[in-house]
């Protein structure tokens, strides 16, 4: 029962951080295939998500191997901490996006586009899997038509109810303190003291998330 519990704890997890990280993916989907007819949009939306999903699995399985030297998964985690961060920081802003003036410039656009804003996706996903591919690819078969399809949606909720990015952030801290406590460089360490592990979760978390929570109550009072 243990196995699948943390199968779906760790599915729960990468579908948690794709929601909350992919929220331009898809602004930027919609921008793309916004000047093409209405028949060809749900088109272009649905293959353009489709090789998206297909370059983030390669992306991500190249990641998965790569973390699996040591140091990476190190590296890896700290990478984290700087997008926990920026997520709870992040404001508002336009999204210069050219629209396509045809079927397959909006397919480029869409998956290039993908690839190159998914980079935080590709590492927290791959550190959340814990080298499981499966989980990659189911995550990623839940999250990313959610993400397409819901994307008005899941902002509305974002903007109504902000502790579901507080979640995400505290969900991507506590996969980086998972990432730096397995590393190969470490892991006996921690190993040995198994407290050390829970407690460097806990200051990732409660630096990441309180931290912010403090700053922007700080900059709102001033």
């Amino acid at each position: 029962m243990e196995p699948l519990g943390s199968f779906l704890s760790g599915l729960l997890t990468i579908v948690l951080l794709d929601l909350v990280l992919a929220g331009d993916n898809a602004i930027v989907i919609a921008l793309a295939a916004r000047r093409l007819p209405r028949r060809l949009q749900k088109k272009a939306v649905f293959w353009g998500s489709l090789g998206a999903v297909m370059v983030r699995i390669a992306l991500t399985a190249v990641v998965v191997w790569l973390l699996e030297l040591p140091g990476l998964m190190l590296i890896g985690g700290l990478l984290l901490l700087p997008i926990a961060w920026k997520l709870l920081q992040q404001d508002d802003a336009p999204h210069e996006v050219a629209a396509a003036a045809d079927f397959w410039s909006a397919l480029r656009i869409i998956v290039v586009a993908d690839a190159l804003m998914g980079t935080d996706n590709v590492l927290a996903i791959a550190g959340a899997s814990h080298g499981d591919l499966l989980l990659v690819v189911l995550g990623l078969l839940i999250s990313v038509p959610l993400v397409v399809w819901g994307s008005t949606l899941i902002l509305k909720l974002i903007e109504r109810f902000p502790v579901i990015v507080y979640l995400g952030a505290g969900a991507i801290a506590w996969t980086a303190g998972r990432m730096v406590a397995h590393d190969q460089l470490l892991h006996h360490w921690f190993a040995a003291r198994s407290w050390a592990g829970y407690l460097l979760d806990a200051v990732l978390v409660a630096g990441i998330c309180g931290g912010s929570w403090w700053l922007r109550r700080r900059r709102t009072d001033a």
